[in-house]
This record gives structure tokens, sequence and C-alpha cells, in this order.
């Protein structure tokens, strides 16, 4: 299955980054159908949703976990298994 054409594909250049950060902040996330025309990107929905949850969100915290954060994921995974959930930890 081919992709739309005329949509950019590959690595984001800083440039793309400034312009979903500035939509984002203007416009907040969800609706990502909208996103890159009201970003002027050339990216697909779901590359500009991928994008800032798994790069730009501050909301989300990367790096090692803290002692107390792993304890943490020990008990929630005691007291909930693997069970798949919605949840979102904010720092």
């Amino acid at each position: 299955m081919e992709g739309s054409p005329g949509v950019r594909k590959g690595a984001w250049s800083e440039e793309e980054d400034i312009l979903l950060r500035k939509c984002i902040e203007k416009y907040g996330e969800g609706k990502w159908r909208q996103v890159p025309l009201k970003a002027g990107l050339n990216r697909c929905r779901k590359s500009c949703r991928l994008r800032w949850l798994n790069y730009l969100c501050p909301n989300i915290k990367r790096g090692e976990f803290t002692s107390d954060e792993v304890d943490l994921i020990i008990k929630m995974h005691k007291l909930l298994g693997n069970r798949q959930r919605n949840l979102y930890i904010q720092a």
C-alpha cells in the first residue's frame, strides 16, 4: 500500500519540529488529522502524532528511572499485572 503522494517521509528537520511544537502550543494535542495542515507540514497525521509523543512532548520523562520510580512500577505491576490501559503518568 502506497502513502499519499507528495507526503514527506524520513528524518524530521529542526524546522519541522519547530512548526509542530508551535502548532501544538497554539491548538493543543488531538485532532491529529488537522495538525499537518495547520502546522504547514507536508507530513501525514500519524507521523506528526508519533513525532510529538515519542520525541517532542515535554511531559514525557526520558532517561533512567529513580529507585522510587522502579519501586512504584513493581508495585503497580503486582497490583495490575500486564493489563493494557491508557494510563499516562505525567511528571
